[in-house]
């Protein structure tokens, strides 16, 4: 009796060690990223990541997350969640497309935003028409279901196999609190050395092929905002969200930088969407953090905070 009473002490002693031991790592993982500091653009009023945004806004968040699905640990996962879970939709570029892997990431992302706090959803795309298996990736958007309805499921633009290497991903989505629905061009073009205006080009059709003027085109276009290309949609009346901010990062810090280039942005058509605050997500913030923070990905977020009217 002595002996049964002894082992069930025990075993109760060691499960509140795992316990314990599992909430200390928890936490540490928690803690183990300082939190993002956010560069704003030159708007009156400042704009927080973590504030509860308006019933009639829109907040907006695109990233390349480098290789999701080849290297991501529960840790940079969870760290992931933590930096997008304040917004109300997320479009993410270069998700491993060889294997299951990536696929099996985004539903982790989107699991961890659920514990979070917030009811989730996500598609992903197919592997794109590329050229080789390795150009080839997936695209994705996560949502928040209490504030935008899908209205049909994304796809992948077969009209523009041809010329990209990575034809965009469209979704169309609505507010639930509002009338008019918009679509999201999610888009990472080829590398700069191939001449990513190439396929920019055809990006001011989507007006009229979409036959709306309800349009947010947003991803990694490996040229800046200053690009003559851009011009064909400047002139139908679309604006960047980021000038002059680079968001890509160094391998090495030199001279105390290790921001790059100015290749992650959001564009909007005016007509319709009108800017309340715009950024970049720095979560890197010192020459220090820049090797573990290059393990989450080579990009920082942008975003847009908009209303659709």
């Amino acid at each position: 009796m002595r002996n049964t009473f002894y082992i069930f002490w025990s075993i109760i002693f060691t499960l509140l060690l795992i316990s314990c031991e599992s909430q200390s790592k928890r936490k540490f993982d928690k803690n183990s990223n300082s939190i993002p500091k956010t560069h704003i653009s030159n708007k009156s009023k400042l704009f927080s990541v973590e504030s509860k945004n308006k019933t009639g806004n829109l907040k907006i968040l695109s990233w390349n997350i480098q290789d999701l699905g080849k290297s991501k640990n529960t840790q940079e996962i969870y760290q992931i969640a933590q930096i997008i879970k304040d917004f109300d939709i997320v479009a993410i570029q270069e998700v491993v497309a060889i294997d299951p892997k990536g696929v099996q990431a985004l539903a982790k992302i989107s699991d961890e935003l659920n514990i979070l706090g917030n009811k989730w959803d996500y598609s992903i795309s197919d592997p794109t028409k590329s050229p080789t298996n390795n150009m080839s990736e997936r695209y994705a958007f996560i949502w928040k279901t209490s504030k935008l309805n899908l209205l049909q499921k994304p796809f992948l633009d077969k009209e523009l196999e041809s010329q990209c290497v990575r034809e965009p991903y469209i979704g169309k989505f609505k507010l639930k609190k509002g009338n008019n629905p918009f679509y999201l061009i999610n888009v990472h073009a080829r590398v700069h050395s191939k001449n990513p205006e190439n396929e920019i080009i055809f990006f001011k059709e989507y007006s009229n092929r979409l036959q709306t003027e309800n349009i947010v085109i947003l991803g990694d276009f490996n040229l800046n905002e200053k690009h003559s290309v851009w011009n064909n949609l400047y002139q139908i009346g679309f604006k960047s969200s980021i000038q002059n901010a680079p968001t890509t990062l160094k391998r090495k810090c030199k001279k105390g930088k290790y921001l790059n280039y100015s290749i992650d942005n959001i564009y909007y058509n005016t007509s319709n969407i009108e800017l309340i605050n715009s950024g970049r997500i720095d979560f890197v913030n010192d020459c220090e953090n820049l090797k573990s923070a290059r393990f989450l990905s080579d990009h920082l977020p942008v975003f847009l905070e908009c209303k659709i009217n």
